[in-house]
């Protein structure tokens, strides 16, 4: 499973940052920058829930291909 990301979304709320540091932060813009894509089953469920608090609908989930 990986992140997906549509920047042109993103309105620098942080709530992703907020929810989950690891795969989540801000550039000097206020942007979000995925720092790890990739979500193992240990982390799926904290990942989704920082996916879910994007209230500009710029993050989801996917599953690999392959």
């Amino acid at each position: 499973m990986h992140i997906g990301l549509d920047l042109g979304k993103c309105q620098s709320y942080g709530n992703c940052v907020a929810a989950d540091e690891a795969h989540f932060d801000l550039d000097d813009s206020g942007l979000v920058v995925l720092l790890d894509k990739n979500v193992t089953e240990a982390d799926r469920e904290r990942v989704a829930a920082a996916v879910r608090s994007c209230p500009a609908d710029a993050l989801w989930l996917a599953e690999n291909d392959g």
